[in-house]
């Protein structure tokens, strides 16, 4: 079974750090792509950083603004989003999901979601 744990959100005051992580089971994380995303209350889901395990290439959406990194762990099967000076508008619900590669719409599995709020 496919499952993706995000774990790391919580509360962090303007211009603070976060750390999220994913960690991925039932499937072989090499050959597949995973990657970040977020949504706000009201507003559509979007993406923010994916990462091809194969290759290690790495995307970038405008959300992440230059200031989210992410990393992965082939051995530990886990994927890292670290979040530098976050902005009121970065709180979210943030996800991670697993595509065959890094693209726009074949994300195929989901994890349940981690809450970040950025208080100012």
């Amino acid at each position: 079974e496919v499952q993706l744990v995000e774990s790391g959100g919580g509360l962090v005051q303007v211009g603070g750090s976060l750390r999220l992580s994913c960690a991925a089971s039932g499937f072989i994380f090499d050959d597949y792509a995973t990657g970040w995303f977020r949504q706000a209350p009201g507003k559509e889901r979007e993406a923010v950083a994916c990462i091809n395990n194969s290759d290690g290439s790495i995307y970038y959406f405008d959300s992440a603004k230059g200031r989210f990194t992410i990393t992965s762990n082939n051995a530990k099967n886990t994927m890292d989003l670290q979040m530098n000076s976050l902005e009121p508008e970065d709180t979210a619900v943030y996800y991670c999901a697993r595509d065959d590669h890094c693209s726009v719409n074949g994300w195929d599995y989901w994890g349940q979601g981690t809450q970040v709020t950025v208080s100012s």
